[in-house]
Formats: C-alpha cells, structure tokens, sequence
C-alpha cells in the first residue's frame, strides 16, 4: 500500500468514525436545567469535542490497523468481495 493511499483511506476512516461517536454524551439543553436565551433548546450543554477528536483517533487508527493488516496479508481481496458481480451471462 502506497503511503498516499494509506492516508486517504485513514482520513476516510476518520471522518466516518468522527461522526458515529459525535452523538455519544450528549446532553441537549432542553434535557439540562434550562438553556441560554436565543439558543436552539436540542444545542448540546457541553459538547466535548476534544474529548471526541481524542476518541476518534484511536478508533479509527485500530480500524485502518485492522483494514491494513487484512489488505497487506491478502487476507480478502477484491476478487472476494465481488459475488454475485460477474460478467453478463448470455
């Protein structure tokens, strides 16, 4: 694997786990003790960003692990994942 494709396919991964962890620990303002006036009531109190980039890394970098580990081996291949996808029968 190319360092360039190794990195794009890390970004990839990333950006998707970012935003399945996103909704973890979120607590609205409509759930809390009140919400500031001129605020959306669903905005979340504290929203822990920091916190969820940390988690975000970690996870993704054991998955793209996992993902290079498969790839690298030739563990499963694209000829794998391709069935029911063959040439056009007559």
């Amino acid at each position: 694997m190319r360092a360039t494709t190794a990195i794009a396919i890390y970004f990839l991964i990333w950006w998707v786990v970012l935003f399945a962890i996103l909704p973890f620990g979120i607590k609205s303002q409509h759930e809390g003790e009140g919400y500031a006036q001129g605020t959306d009531p669903g905005a979340p109190m504290l929203a822990g960003i920091g916190r969820k980039l940390i988690w975000t890394t970690i996870v993704a970098s054991v998955v793209f692990g996992v993902v290079a580990i498969i790839y690298v081996n030739g563990l499963v291949s694209l000829d794998d994942l391709m069935f029911g996808f063959g040439p056009p029968r007559r």
